[in-house]
């Protein structure tokens, strides 16, 4: 099969995953110019107490200043080609307001000029004033302390930026080689490197000065057989990670599937291309699956999005709330679940808590875009529902009076508000392996990797594939299996949980782009686990034909 067959066969959809999006106002430049230096904290702070004294003397209660520059690389190849290398650069300054009780949001980019942000101050509050109007209930603003000038900043040991455009290249396409040598027909290699410059100021005090760094390195390899037609795919094992360039060395490799994606380790790109490629060979060959139940061991690279997709926005409060509804839709898990303090969502060993302190996360940052300090917090505890994620117009629905610290903006030009926290699930309490959990299994599946999935509105009716699937029978791996995916819903599902590895076998996963809201805002979030089990889980076999 050849490349123009192979393309036509997938469609633009896998090519898409490829496709980075540009951030909005965004320029390009070149890469020697992500390394210049942004303002001076003395600059920016200057801006930001014009556009705060601008906004309190119109008649604001509560004003803040977001100022910012935000950096991206993407460096794209396919084989022996490069295909692109994106560098872009954002900055510039919103202003958010409280005046009459209601919202307003301004912004204006690419300035330095004192009177322009103080005049976008001024529409906010214009425009806070005139949508007060059609406002029902007024702003309730938890309290927040002032932090004075404070600042914080991703642990980097080698910053993506300063690293030459040659070494990233060569390194993406010695992994596409390593892939093609070991029986890909194709693969495609991407890096995502980005640099979020962050200065926050408000009428409560703070002069918050944030540097944010995050990486992915990603790939999918294609191998395919050309007697029967078939086609396999393996994408990379990889987690993107809240680090820099450190996150691309050499770790000692997992003991099944060849490759690091611990957090605190790094990631063997070569390694996991060369194992990639392997084992999509010996998917096309894999036995096909026997629908129905499975007990099922998943592994923290594939568990990560089950977590994100029936745990963590599921309990966004404004999406339990009914407020928010756009690319995820709303929650089964209500108010008067969690007020009965006795809502089973899962059993016993499940715990899950939200962090965004977690070195090397996505969502590792000091302060969030409000100006709140951030920490870790329980949301659910021995399978009970007991909390949500929340902000600061939000907490007084819970009878709280602190946010949580999740309020997040994709850029200085969108409005921030409630974002995903990091969702994890805590490791097991008693010592347990992997090799440990598998012995006991009498015909179980276990899947790595992250691939296709399904779930409804409120979070709860779902279906997820993945990348890899090893036929467990009598506590041995006898084999690859493939056409896997699972369906449950998302109570049944945590409850089947019987046991979790403990905190040795603990890794992150994530995703780069959770999108929500409208206009649409990316939020970059990681999702923490160890080993998990789960017994009698419905499986399906996806390459059946009606």
């Amino acid at each position: 099969m050849n490349r123009r067959d192979f393309t036509q066969t997938l469609g633009v959809g896998a090519a898409g995953l490829f496709l980075p999006k540009i951030p909005a106002l965004a320029r390009t430049v070149t890469a020697e110019e992500l390394l210049e230096p942004g303002l001076d904290v003395a600059v920016k702070k200057r801006l930001a107490d014009a556009g705060l004294h601008a906004a309190t003397a119109k008649g604001a209660t509560y004003a803040d200043v977001r100022i910012g520059r935000y950096l991206n690389q993407y460096v794209m190849t396919r084989e022996d080609k490069v295909q692109n290398i994106i560098n872009t650069e954002s900055f510039g300054v919103g202003v958010r307001v409280i005046a009459n009780g209601c919202w307003g949001f301004a912004a204006i980019g690419d300035t330095q000029s004192e009177e322009e942000v103080a005049r976008t101050a001024e529409k906010a509050v214009a425009f806070a004033k005139a949508h007060s109007r059609l406002m029902k209930k007024p702003v309730q603003l938890a309290p927040q302390k002032g932090f004075g000038e404070v600042s914080w900043k991703t642990k980097v040991e080698k910053n993506s930026f300063e690293v030459p455009v040659k070494e990233k290249v060569d390194l993406l396409l010695s992994a596409n080689a390593a892939a093609m040598q070991n029986g890909a027909n194709f693969v495609n290699n991407v890096l995502f490197m980005i640099n979020e410059q962050k200065y926050f100021a408000s009428t409560d005090g703070s002069y918050i000065d944030q540097d944010v760094h995050r990486i992915w390195p990603n790939f999918t390899v294609t191998a395919v057989d050309k007697a029967s037609g078939l086609i396999a795919t393996r994408d990379s094992l990889s987690a993107p990670m809240g680090r820099s360039y450190d996150y691309l060395q050499t770790a000692p490799p997992d003991r099944l599937t060849g490759v690091t994606t611990r957090y605190n380790q790094g990631y063997d790109m070569l390694e996991d291309a060369t194992a990639a490629a392997k084992q999509a060979r010996m998917k096309l060959k894999a036995k096909s699956v026997e629908a129905g139940k499975w007990d099922l061991v998943l592994d923290p690279s594939h568990i990560y999005l089950t977590i994100h997709e029936s745990v963590g926005h599921a309990t966004e409060l404004d999406r339990v709330l009914g407020y928010e509804a756009n690319l995820a839709g709303t929650s089964f898990a209500t108010i008067d679940k969690w007020k009965s303090k006795n809502f089973n969502y899962g059993s016993k060993e499940v715990n899950f808590f939200a962090d965004k302190t977690q070195p090397g996360s996505l969502g590792d940052v000091g302060w969030d875009d409000e100006g709140v300090k951030t920490k870790k917090w329980d949301i659910i505890k021995d399978g009970i529902l007991v909390n949500y994620q929340a902000i600061r117009d939000q907490v007084h629905m819970l009878g709280e009076t602190e946010s949580q610290g999740c309020c997040y903006a994709d850029s200085w030009s969108t409005v921030q508000f409630q974002r995903m926290a990091n969702i994890s699930l805590a490791p097991g309490k008693e010592r347990l392996t992997v090799d440990e959990m598998i012995k006991d299994v009498k015909k179980g599946i276990y899947i790595i990797g992250d691939g296709s999935y399904s779930i409804d509105q409120q979070r709860y009716n779902f279906q997820f594939g993945g990348q890899l699937f090893y036929e467990i029978k009598d506590g041995q791996i006898v084999g690859m299996l493939r056409d896997v995916a699972y369906q449950s819903n998302t109570q049944e599902f945590w409850n089947s949980c019987v046991k979790v590895c403990d905190e040795r076998d603990y890794r992150l996963g994530g995703t780069f782009f959770d999108g929500k809201g409208q206009p649409a805002q990316i939020n970059s979030v990681s999702h923490g686990s160890s080993t998990a089990r789960f017994n009698g889980v419905n499986v399906l076999n996806t390459g059946r034909k009606i």
